[in-house]
Protein backbone atom coordinates (compact mmCIF):
# COMPACT_ATOMS: atom_id res chain seq x y z
CA UNK A 1 0.00 0.00 0.00
CA UNK A 2 2.77 2.42 0.95
CA UNK A 3 4.56 1.80 -2.34
CA UNK A 4 1.40 2.55 -4.31
CA UNK A 5 0.82 5.79 -2.40
CA UNK A 6 4.38 6.96 -2.84
CA UNK A 7 4.30 6.13 -6.52
CA UNK A 8 1.33 8.46 -6.85
CA UNK A 9 3.12 11.18 -4.92
CA UNK A 10 6.42 10.94 -6.76
CA UNK A 11 5.48 10.20 -10.36
CA UNK A 12 3.46 12.90 -12.15
CA UNK A 13 0.40 11.79 -14.07
CA UNK A 14 0.86 11.71 -17.84
CA UNK A 15 -1.78 12.49 -20.43
CA UNK A 16 -0.98 12.33 -24.12
CA UNK A 17 2.75 12.50 -23.30
CA UNK A 18 2.40 15.70 -21.23
CA UNK A 19 1.88 16.28 -17.54
CA UNK A 20 -1.78 16.89 -16.71
CA UNK A 21 -1.94 19.44 -13.88
CA UNK A 22 -5.50 18.66 -12.83
CA UNK A 23 -4.87 14.94 -12.62
CA UNK A 24 -1.67 15.57 -10.68
CA UNK A 25 -3.51 17.74 -8.15
CA UNK A 26 -6.23 15.12 -7.67
CA UNK A 27 -3.64 12.38 -7.20
CA UNK A 28 -1.75 14.48 -4.67
CA UNK A 29 -4.91 15.12 -2.62
CA UNK A 30 -5.66 11.39 -2.70
CA UNK A 31 -2.17 10.62 -1.43
CA UNK A 32 -2.61 12.87 1.60
CA UNK A 33 -5.98 11.30 2.37
CA UNK A 34 -4.53 7.81 2.09
CA UNK A 35 -1.60 8.73 4.31
CA UNK A 36 -3.98 10.12 6.93
CA UNK A 37 -5.93 6.87 6.83
CA UNK A 38 -2.72 4.86 7.14
CA UNK A 39 -1.63 6.87 10.17
CA UNK A 40 -5.06 6.36 11.79
CA UNK A 41 -4.63 2.61 11.27
CA UNK A 42 -1.10 2.69 12.74
CA UNK A 43 0.39 1.60 9.42
CA UNK A 44 3.98 2.47 8.53
CA UNK A 45 4.35 5.76 6.65
CA UNK A 46 7.25 8.20 6.21
CA UNK A 47 7.91 10.03 9.48
CA UNK A 48 7.02 13.44 8.05
CA UNK A 49 3.36 12.50 7.52
CA UNK A 50 2.92 11.34 11.11
CA UNK A 51 4.48 14.56 12.36
CA UNK A 52 2.45 16.79 10.06
CA UNK A 53 -0.89 15.21 10.86
CA UNK A 54 -0.09 15.65 14.56
CA UNK A 55 0.55 19.40 14.72
CA UNK A 56 1.19 20.83 11.23
CA UNK A 57 4.96 20.72 11.66
CA UNK A 58 7.74 18.51 10.29
CA UNK A 59 11.14 17.92 11.84
CA UNK A 60 14.43 17.94 9.95
CA UNK A 61 14.56 14.20 10.69
CA UNK A 62 11.15 13.77 9.08
CA UNK A 63 12.15 15.79 6.01
CA UNK A 64 15.26 13.69 5.45
CA UNK A 65 13.28 10.48 5.93
CA UNK A 66 10.60 11.57 3.45
CA UNK A 67 13.25 12.51 0.90
CA UNK A 68 14.76 9.04 1.14
CA UNK A 69 11.36 7.46 0.44
CA UNK A 70 10.68 9.78 -2.50
CA UNK A 71 14.09 9.32 -4.08
CA UNK A 72 14.08 5.54 -3.57
CA UNK A 73 10.80 5.42 -5.49
CA UNK A 74 12.11 7.72 -8.21
CA UNK A 75 15.48 6.02 -8.74
CA UNK A 76 15.73 2.20 -8.62
CA UNK A 77 19.55 2.47 -8.71
CA UNK A 78 19.64 4.36 -5.42
CA UNK A 79 20.71 2.55 -2.27
CA UNK A 80 21.80 3.41 1.28
CA UNK A 81 24.66 1.92 3.25
CA UNK A 82 26.14 2.63 6.65
CA UNK A 83 26.23 1.55 10.26
CA UNK A 84 22.84 0.54 11.70
CA UNK A 85 20.86 2.03 8.79
CA UNK A 86 18.74 -1.10 8.20
CA UNK A 87 16.89 -3.03 10.94
CA UNK A 88 17.75 -0.38 13.54
CA UNK A 89 16.36 2.37 11.25
CA UNK A 90 19.53 4.45 11.56
CA UNK A 91 21.24 5.81 14.65
CA UNK A 92 19.04 8.92 14.40
CA UNK A 93 16.07 7.20 12.70
CA UNK A 94 16.63 8.99 9.40
CA UNK A 95 16.16 5.72 7.50
CA UNK A 96 13.16 4.59 9.53
CA UNK A 97 11.03 2.09 7.61
CA UNK A 98 13.29 1.89 4.55
CA UNK A 99 14.67 -1.58 5.24
CA UNK A 100 11.17 -2.94 5.87
CA UNK A 101 10.08 -1.65 2.47
CA UNK A 102 13.16 -2.11 0.27
CA UNK A 103 15.08 -4.90 1.97
CA UNK A 104 18.75 -5.85 2.19
CA UNK A 105 19.62 -5.10 -1.42
CA UNK A 106 18.97 -1.36 -1.07
CA UNK A 107 19.38 -0.65 2.66
CA UNK A 108 22.65 -2.19 3.75
CA UNK A 109 24.10 -2.45 7.25
CA UNK A 110 27.89 -2.30 7.27
CA UNK A 111 30.62 -3.18 9.75
CA UNK A 112 32.23 -0.36 11.72
CA UNK A 113 34.77 0.39 9.00
CA UNK A 114 34.23 3.78 7.38
CA UNK A 115 37.16 3.43 5.00
CA UNK A 116 35.81 0.08 3.81
CA UNK A 117 32.15 0.88 3.22
CA UNK A 118 32.96 4.30 1.75
CA UNK A 119 35.17 2.54 -0.78
CA UNK A 120 32.36 0.07 -1.51
CA UNK A 121 30.04 3.01 -2.18
CA UNK A 122 32.51 4.69 -4.53
CA UNK A 123 33.05 1.43 -6.38
CA UNK A 124 29.29 1.01 -6.76
CA UNK A 125 29.01 4.57 -8.12
CA UNK A 126 31.70 3.80 -10.69
CA UNK A 127 29.65 0.82 -11.83
CA UNK A 128 26.40 2.66 -12.50
CA UNK A 129 24.67 2.66 -9.11
CA UNK A 130 23.73 5.70 -7.02
CA UNK A 131 24.86 5.16 -3.42
CA UNK A 132 24.16 7.19 -0.31
CA UNK A 133 26.84 6.66 2.33
CA UNK A 134 25.72 7.51 5.85
CA UNK A 135 28.35 8.44 8.43
CA UNK A 136 27.00 8.04 11.95
CA UNK A 137 29.00 11.22 12.52
CA UNK A 138 31.18 13.16 10.13
CA UNK A 139 33.84 12.89 12.81
CA UNK A 140 34.08 9.25 11.76
CA UNK A 141 34.51 10.26 8.13
CA UNK A 142 38.13 11.00 9.03
CA UNK A 143 38.64 7.24 8.77
CA UNK A 144 37.53 7.52 5.12
CA UNK A 145 38.89 10.93 4.13
CA UNK A 146 41.27 9.41 1.57
CA UNK A 147 38.31 7.72 -0.13
CA UNK A 148 36.17 10.88 -0.07
CA UNK A 149 38.80 13.43 -1.11
CA UNK A 150 41.21 11.42 -3.26
CA UNK A 151 39.02 8.72 -4.82
CA UNK A 152 35.55 10.28 -5.15
CA UNK A 153 36.67 13.90 -5.33
CA UNK A 154 39.42 13.66 -7.94
CA UNK A 155 38.40 10.94 -10.41
CA UNK A 156 36.46 13.25 -12.72
CA UNK A 157 39.43 15.62 -13.06
CA UNK A 158 42.02 12.85 -13.36
CA UNK A 159 39.98 11.12 -16.07
CA UNK A 160 39.65 14.25 -18.16
CA UNK A 161 35.96 14.50 -17.36
CA UNK A 162 35.11 11.00 -18.58
CA UNK A 163 34.34 9.46 -15.16
CA UNK A 164 31.65 10.73 -12.81
CA UNK A 165 31.15 9.53 -9.26
CA UNK A 166 27.43 10.02 -8.42
CA UNK A 167 27.57 9.48 -4.66
CA UNK A 168 26.17 11.30 -1.62
CA UNK A 169 27.91 11.33 1.75
CA UNK A 170 25.61 12.41 4.58
CA UNK A 171 25.34 12.45 8.37
CA UNK A 172 25.51 14.73 11.41
CA UNK A 173 28.29 17.32 11.47
CA UNK A 174 29.44 19.61 14.26
CA UNK A 175 28.75 19.62 17.96
CA UNK A 176 25.90 17.74 19.58
CA UNK A 177 25.68 17.84 23.39
CA UNK A 178 28.43 16.67 25.72
CA UNK A 179 29.94 14.11 23.36
CA UNK A 180 33.53 15.28 23.78
CA UNK A 181 36.27 16.70 21.61
CA UNK A 182 36.55 13.78 19.19
CA UNK A 183 32.83 13.77 18.32
CA UNK A 184 32.12 17.52 18.14
CA UNK A 185 34.05 18.92 15.20
CA UNK A 186 32.62 20.97 12.35
CA UNK A 187 34.04 19.81 9.03
CA UNK A 188 32.47 22.54 6.89
CA UNK A 189 35.77 24.19 6.06
CA UNK A 190 37.70 20.90 5.80
CA UNK A 191 35.65 19.48 2.95
CA UNK A 192 34.66 22.75 1.29
CA UNK A 193 38.34 23.43 0.58
CA UNK A 194 38.59 20.38 -1.70
CA UNK A 195 38.07 20.76 -5.47
CA UNK A 196 35.91 18.01 -6.92
CA UNK A 197 33.48 17.84 -4.00
CA UNK A 198 30.16 19.66 -3.67
CA UNK A 199 29.43 20.54 -0.04
CA UNK A 200 26.05 21.51 1.37
CA UNK A 201 24.87 22.32 4.91
CA UNK A 202 21.36 21.72 6.28
CA UNK A 203 19.48 24.16 8.49
CA UNK A 204 15.72 23.52 8.23
CA UNK A 205 13.23 21.20 6.50
CA UNK A 206 13.51 23.12 3.23
CA UNK A 207 17.27 22.64 3.20
CA UNK A 208 16.92 19.02 4.23
CA UNK A 209 14.56 18.15 1.41
CA UNK A 210 15.87 20.41 -1.35
CA UNK A 211 19.58 19.88 -0.72
CA UNK A 212 19.25 16.12 -0.23
CA UNK A 213 17.39 15.78 -3.52
CA UNK A 214 20.01 17.94 -5.26
CA UNK A 215 22.88 15.86 -3.88
CA UNK A 216 21.26 12.56 -4.83
CA UNK A 217 20.56 13.69 -8.39
CA UNK A 218 23.95 15.34 -8.97
CA UNK A 219 26.44 13.42 -11.13
CA UNK A 220 29.36 14.33 -8.85
CA UNK A 221 30.26 13.48 -5.22
CA UNK A 222 28.23 15.56 -2.78
CA UNK A 223 28.35 16.00 0.98
CA UNK A 224 25.22 16.75 3.00
CA UNK A 225 26.30 18.15 6.37
CA UNK A 226 23.49 17.82 8.89
CA UNK A 227 23.45 18.53 12.64
CA UNK A 228 22.26 16.22 15.39
CA UNK A 229 20.85 19.13 17.41
CA UNK A 230 18.59 20.08 14.49
CA UNK A 231 17.11 16.64 13.79
CA UNK A 232 14.24 17.24 16.22
CA UNK A 233 13.70 20.90 15.30
CA UNK A 234 10.15 21.50 14.03
CA UNK A 235 9.13 23.75 11.16
CA UNK A 236 5.63 24.60 9.93
CA UNK A 237 4.66 23.29 6.48
CA UNK A 238 1.44 22.96 4.49
CA UNK A 239 -0.20 20.29 2.34
CA UNK A 240 1.56 21.46 -0.81
CA UNK A 241 4.95 20.86 0.81
CA UNK A 242 4.31 17.13 0.39
CA UNK A 243 3.68 17.38 -3.35
CA UNK A 244 6.85 15.66 -4.54
CA UNK A 245 6.00 16.21 -8.21
CA UNK A 246 6.20 19.97 -7.70
CA UNK A 247 9.05 20.06 -5.17
CA UNK A 248 12.24 21.04 -6.98
CA UNK A 249 15.73 20.24 -5.69
CA UNK A 250 17.96 23.11 -4.58
CA UNK A 251 20.37 24.72 -6.99
CA UNK A 252 23.79 23.71 -5.72
CA UNK A 253 25.90 26.86 -5.58
CA UNK A 254 23.05 29.21 -4.62
CA UNK A 255 22.58 30.74 -1.18
CA UNK A 256 19.17 31.30 0.39
CA UNK A 257 18.12 34.69 1.73
CA UNK A 258 16.16 33.94 4.90
CA UNK A 259 15.28 37.55 5.64
CA UNK A 260 15.79 40.83 3.83
CA UNK A 261 17.29 43.89 5.49
CA UNK A 262 19.13 47.14 4.79
CA UNK A 263 21.45 47.95 7.72
CA UNK A 264 23.46 44.80 8.37
CA UNK A 265 24.08 41.37 6.81
CA UNK A 266 24.41 38.34 9.06
CA UNK A 267 25.45 35.28 7.06
CA UNK A 268 25.90 31.72 8.25
CA UNK A 269 25.31 28.07 7.40
CA UNK A 270 23.89 24.96 9.01
CA UNK A 271 22.62 25.09 12.58
CA UNK A 272 24.03 28.58 13.13
CA UNK A 273 21.43 30.04 10.76
CA UNK A 274 18.90 29.79 13.61
CA UNK A 275 21.25 31.73 15.87
CA UNK A 276 21.60 34.38 13.16
CA UNK A 277 17.81 34.68 12.83
CA UNK A 278 17.40 34.96 16.60
CA UNK A 279 20.10 37.65 16.77
CA UNK A 280 18.44 39.54 13.91
CA UNK A 281 15.16 39.50 15.79
CA UNK A 282 16.80 40.90 18.92
CA UNK A 283 18.68 43.59 17.00
CA UNK A 284 15.51 44.74 15.29
CA UNK A 285 13.34 44.74 18.41
CA UNK A 286 15.92 46.37 20.69
CA UNK A 287 17.87 48.68 18.39
CA UNK A 288 15.68 49.09 15.31
CA UNK A 289 18.34 47.59 13.04
CA UNK A 290 17.17 46.12 9.72
CA UNK A 291 19.07 42.84 9.32
CA UNK A 292 19.48 40.67 6.23
CA UNK A 293 20.14 36.99 7.00
CA UNK A 294 21.82 34.73 4.43
CA UNK A 295 21.85 30.95 4.65
CA UNK A 296 24.93 29.78 2.74
CA UNK A 297 23.55 26.30 2.37
CA UNK A 298 26.04 25.48 -0.37
CA UNK A 299 29.63 25.85 0.80
CA UNK A 300 31.23 24.51 -2.36
CA UNK A 301 30.59 25.94 -4.86
CA UNK A 302 30.12 29.06 -2.73
CA UNK A 303 27.63 31.74 -3.74
CA UNK A 304 29.91 34.76 -3.81
CA UNK A 305 27.43 36.93 -5.69
CA UNK A 306 24.58 36.76 -3.15
CA UNK A 307 26.91 37.63 -0.28
CA UNK A 308 28.64 40.42 -2.17
CA UNK A 309 25.39 42.01 -3.33
CA UNK A 310 24.00 41.91 0.19
CA UNK A 311 27.06 43.67 1.60
CA UNK A 312 26.88 46.29 -1.16
CA UNK A 313 23.36 47.00 0.10
CA UNK A 314 23.89 46.87 3.89
CA UNK A 315 27.57 47.95 4.05
CA UNK A 316 28.24 45.67 7.03
CA UNK A 317 28.74 41.95 7.55
CA UNK A 318 28.86 39.51 10.44
CA UNK A 319 29.62 35.86 9.60
CA UNK A 320 28.67 33.14 12.07
CA UNK A 321 30.34 29.72 12.01
CA UNK A 322 30.32 26.88 14.51
CA UNK A 323 33.80 25.76 13.46
CA UNK A 324 37.19 27.09 14.46
CA UNK A 325 38.22 30.54 13.19
CA UNK A 326 41.56 29.67 11.57
CA UNK A 327 41.13 28.85 7.86
CA UNK A 328 37.37 28.61 8.35
CA UNK A 329 34.41 29.43 6.11
CA UNK A 330 34.11 32.81 7.81
CA UNK A 331 37.77 33.52 7.03
CA UNK A 332 37.10 32.73 3.36
CA UNK A 333 34.12 35.08 3.32
CA UNK A 334 36.28 37.83 4.84
CA UNK A 335 38.78 37.30 2.00
CA UNK A 336 35.99 37.48 -0.57
CA UNK A 337 34.89 40.83 0.82
CA UNK A 338 38.46 42.16 0.72
CA UNK A 339 39.16 40.93 -2.81
CA UNK A 340 35.86 41.91 -4.47
CA UNK A 341 33.96 45.09 -5.21
CA UNK A 342 32.23 44.65 -1.87
CA UNK A 343 35.31 46.13 -0.17
CA UNK A 344 34.48 49.61 -1.48
CA UNK A 345 31.02 49.38 0.08
CA UNK A 346 32.06 48.32 3.58
CA UNK A 347 31.51 50.93 6.30
CA UNK A 348 33.11 48.76 8.99
CA UNK A 349 35.38 45.71 9.19
CA UNK A 350 33.76 42.31 8.73
CA UNK A 351 33.12 40.59 12.07
CA UNK A 352 33.50 36.85 12.62
CA UNK A 353 31.68 34.86 15.30
CA UNK A 354 33.21 31.39 15.46
CA UNK A 355 33.76 28.53 17.84
CA UNK A 356 36.59 29.14 20.31
CA UNK A 357 39.96 27.84 19.07
CA UNK A 358 40.17 24.85 21.45
CA UNK A 359 39.13 21.18 21.35
CA UNK A 360 35.53 20.84 22.51
CA UNK A 361 35.19 20.36 26.30
CA UNK A 362 33.04 17.49 27.56
CA UNK A 363 31.41 19.55 30.30
CA UNK A 364 28.13 21.05 28.97
CA UNK A 365 28.73 24.39 30.71
CA UNK A 366 32.14 24.76 29.12
CA UNK A 367 30.77 23.54 25.79
CA UNK A 368 28.28 26.40 25.77
CA UNK A 369 31.13 28.85 26.33
CA UNK A 370 33.03 27.45 23.32
CA UNK A 371 30.18 27.55 20.80
CA UNK A 372 28.82 30.79 19.28
CA UNK A 373 25.73 32.22 20.96
CA UNK A 374 23.06 34.74 20.07
CA UNK A 375 24.67 37.09 22.61
CA UNK A 376 28.00 36.81 20.77
CA UNK A 377 26.35 37.63 17.44
CA UNK A 378 24.50 40.63 18.86
CA UNK A 379 27.76 41.92 20.38
CA UNK A 380 29.56 41.58 17.05
CA UNK A 381 26.71 43.35 15.28
CA UNK A 382 26.80 46.20 17.77
CA UNK A 383 30.54 46.60 17.20
CA UNK A 384 30.17 46.83 13.44
CA UNK A 385 27.23 49.23 13.86
CA UNK A 386 29.04 51.30 16.52
CA UNK A 387 26.13 50.87 18.91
Amino acid sequence: MLSRMLNKAVRPAMSGGAVCANTRTRQFSTVLDEMRLAVDKNQAVPTAFTEYFSDGHVTVRGALNLTLYEEFERDPLLFLLGEEVAQYNGAYKISKGLWDKYGDSRVIDTPITEMGFTGVGIGAALNGLHPIVEFMSFNFSMQAIDQVVNSAGKLRYMSGGTINVPITFRGPNGAAKAVGAQHSQDFSSWYSQCPGLKVTAVYDVEDARQLFKACIRDPDPCLLLENEMMYGAKFAVNDEWFNAAEYAPATIGKARIMKSGTDLTIASHGRMVQFALDAAKELESTYGVSVEVINNRTLRPFDRDTNIESVKKTHRLVYVEEGWPQCGVAAEVCAIMMESEAFNFLDAPVERVCGIDVPMPYCPNLEEMVLPSVKDIVSAAKRTLSL
